[in-house]
């Protein structure tokens, strides 16, 4: 008999167990790796920053919009869609181009006092924005689970500060990527609600109310959380991601031969990413103004507020569709609020920073980072209200939007920066319509009532 060389029965069992423990993180290895290979995972930045555009606070905004005026608030997106995609088409040129984020550019083109002004209110912004997120995400979780909220709500801060400091950024944006599938939430709404397709239509384009001060801050207040600061910072830094995760990639200024596939892929990602997000807010305002409008409940002050009011009125599942929706795309703005003021705060610092990076190579912007949520989280213990802060958050960024957007205008029509890149005229002349529309409803947000 030919020998054959035995294992220790310990040796056998242990052997089984190791390759037991194993099997579940081979199979989870397996899914990720089915996952990458997805189209969705070949999108690039556009889609998140669409997404996170419709952040919990956001959705309160066109929920508010679609109950107070009811179809009449339609119009305005389509007019906010080739604006808002025309900056962030910039921005996101901007950060492929020089392989530097906003702030970082920003820091060498303008006078200090101009990017410090401009980061310190991004951070005050994003910190009351995120308060104001967290804690809709803590109501709606509690409306559909039974659940404390504020347990809820510091559960939800933690879950996102740890994806964003102990994931690397190539495997949390693929998280963030099919986050963005819970928009399709808002769609699905409408085919359990009755929509009177014909007068959604006519009213898209040929809108009917009173032009009065109510209606300017509605309109103001939707333009407003449309066009947002951090989106800016967020969609610039994230190219300079993608491209560092690809050491075979260098800044469009050094690598000309690809500028003509990698803009096209950024007009391609960004304009669909940017129609995703305005469709979603159409839709938004729309099952509010065929279910709440109609049965004359106008005054919504929260997304979690939307939520519980379409229960009675479109059932169970329209409630549940909207609700999940929230803390979908509210698992998606938390992060990239926090994260546009830490890359806005350390390119302007010269930090190291980057979602990629480790904790101890980049302290200072993970720091920022958790100032950011914690903060946000302490304000929920706090007297203040978080509508308040969502009201504070939209006149700083309201401030702060205007001159930014000049700026950009500036950067991306400079040779000196762009190179042989700078922004093409109709993207210049839908930049500066985009600047003037902002100008007008920051003006008229700052007025008196």
């Amino acid at each position: 008999m030919p020998f054959s060389r035995r294992l220790p029965p310990s040796s056998r069992s242990g052997t089984a167990a190791g390759e037991s423990r194993g099997a579940p993180r081979k199979r989870l290895g397996a899914l990720f790796a089915r996952l990458r290979e997805h189209p969705l995972s070949r999108i690039g930045p556009g889609l998140i920053t669409g997404v996170a555009d419709d952040d919990p606070s956001g959705i309160a905004t066109y929920s508010q919009a679609g109950a107070q005026f009811g179809l009449n608030m339609l119009w305005t997106m389509p007019l906010a869609f080739p604006l808002m995609a025309a900056i962030q088409c910039m921005c996101a040129n901007l950060g492929r181009v020089t392989g530097k984020g906003l702030a970082a550019n920003i820091k060498e083109a303008f006078p200090p006092v101009v990017l410090y002004a401009v980061v310190l209110l991004l951070l005050l912004a994003n910190t009351l924005n995120i308060a104001a997120d967290v804690a809709a995400m803590g109501e709606v979780a509690q409306l559909v689970s039974g659940i404390d909220r504020h347990l809820l709500t510091v559960c939800f801060v933690f879950a996102t500060l740890l994806l964003q400091i102990f994931v690397p950024y190539h495997r949390y944006v693929f998280v963030l990527k099919w986050l963005t599938v819970s928009l399709l939430a808002y769609a699905a709404v409408l085919f359990v609600v009755h929509v009177p397709w014909r007068d959604v239509a006519l009213r898209t384009f040929w809108p009917r109310f009173t032009v009065d001060a109510k209606a300017a801050a509605v309109v103001v207040a939707v333009f407003g959380t449309t066009i947002s600061p951090y989106l800016f910072f967020w969609q610039a830094s994230e190219e300079v991601e993608d491209m560092h995760a690809d050491p075979s990639r260098a800044p469009l200024v050094r690598e000309a031969d690809a500028a003509r596939t990698e803009l096209r892929r950024i007009r391609w990602d960004t304009w669909s990413g940017m129609l995703y997000s305005d469709l979603t807010a159409y839709f938004i305002m729309l099952a509010t103004a065929v279910t709440l409008h109609a049965a004359g409940v106008t005054d919504i002050t929260s997304a979690a507020q939307a939520a519980s009011a379409l229960r009675p009125l479109a059932g169970d599942f329209a409630y549940l569709l909207f609700a999940l929706g929230i803390l979908g795309v509210g698992f998606i703005g938390v992060p990239v609020l926090a994260g546009s003021g830490a890359y806005a705060l350390a390119e302007a610092m010269g930090w190291q920073e980057g979602l990629e990076r480790k904790l101890r190579d980049a302290r200072g912007f993970y720091g920022i980072i958790a100032v950011s949520v914690l903060a946000a989280l302490a304000i929920q213990f706090s007297p203040i209200s978080p509508m308040k802060a969502l009201f504070w958050s939209a006149v700083i960024n309201g401030v702060v939007a205007v001159p930014l957007m000049v700026v950009i205008l500036l950067l991306v029509s400079k040779r000196s920066v762009m190179g042989d890149f700078t922004a093409s005229r109709p993207l210049l002349v839908l930049g500066a319509a985009a600047t003037a529309v902002m100008g007008v409803a920051a003006v008229l947000m700052l007025l008196p009532a």
